[in-house]
């Protein structure tokens, strides 16, 4: 685990940059998206993952001790966990969805359509791929190669939040508190998006049809979804001693995360906040159950 001392004025300079900063680029993202460029504004949001990273150096923060090595024969089983757990418990919440809701499955490639166009399924099928074997070849991706490319970009904000404010706030509020806290910054960083462009569970998320409390409810809830998710990555950083294997459970999450979308109906309404992407109560209570044992096991610093 990283020892900090917390520096007030170092975590509200943080604050302010990374916050700043990423709302700025949230905002252009927002425009080129809804310009009708959904695939270049992804490609900025991606960019945004290394916000927090620049974050971290614009406040004066220390990268030397945050655990360079990814100390795989030490920390073998942890990276392993990382790598094949959020698939798992993805998969967990999905069906769970899908068994409450047998009528959003489907396999026509419905979502993949409203999203990219009916173009995307001809190109399936001249490469003699059907989008059920497109599903398959997808989740292997997500068991194999996808959670190392992914750590790459995930690896920016793991930096900034792990490695830099999470050891702050513990230090000043405890480990509770401090990744409760944490959690709630991090979702919140994601606010602009949520608003602009439905992000996680509105028209972004392939759910024009919106939902119940846009966007607040949409905003309240990712940062309960956050707060899980970060207790489970700073829980993991904390018995690693390497920055590597939040990376890792991170950039295999966002791998995971968005296959369940390619099996629902799209334009589910209020359903979406449920699921059966794992941002949902109902699809996200195997990682919410997963946090809260965590939660309740670990003593307070």
């Amino acid at each position: 685990m990283r020892n900090a001392t917390f520096k007030k004025s170092q975590v509200v300079k943080y604050l302010a940059w990374t916050f700043g900063l990423a709302w700025a680029v949230q905002l252009v993202a927002a425009k080129v998206y809804n310009g009708g460029n959904p695939a270049l504004g992804r490609l900025i949001i991606a960019a945004m993952m290394f916000v927090p990273t620049l974050g971290v150096w614009l406040a004066g923060g220390s990268f030397s001790d945050m655990g360079w090595g990814p100390r795989i024969r030490r920390n073998l089983k942890l990276l392993l966990i990382a790598w094949l757990c959020p698939m798992l418990l993805t998969a967990l919440g999905a069906a769970l969805y899908f068994l409450c809701f047998p009528d959003h499955f489907d396999l026509t490639g419905a979502y993949l359509k409203a999203g990219v166009g009916e173009e995307a399924l001809e190109q399936l099928e001249a490469q003699g791929l059907t989008f059920p074997l497109y599903v398959l070849v997808s989740a292997v991706g997500c068991i194999t190669y996808a959670p190392l490319i992914n750590a790459i970009p995930a690896l920016g904000e793991e930096i900034g939040w792990r490695g830099f404010l999470y050891p702050q706030l513990k230090a000043r509020f405890g480990r509770r508190r401090g990744r409760l806290l944490g959690g709630a910054i991090w979702g919140a960083w994601h606010w602009p998006l949520i608003w602009l462009i439905g992000y996680e569970y509105g028209a972004a998320a392939g759910n024009a049809a919106g939902y119940f409390g846009f966007p607040a409810t949409g905003m309240l809830l990712f940062c309960v979804i956050t707060v899980a998710w970060g207790i489970l990555h700073d829980a993991l950083y904390e018995r690693s001693g390497s920055i590597w294997a939040p990376a890792l459970l991170h950039g295999a999450f966002n791998a995971a995360a968005t296959l369940p979308l390619a099996l629902c109906l799209p334009d589910t309404g209020s359903a979406r906040l449920l699921g059966p992407a794992p941002m949902g109560v109902l699809a996200g209570l195997p990682f919410l159950i997963a946090a809260a044992a965590v939660f309740l096991r670990e003593k307070e610093l």
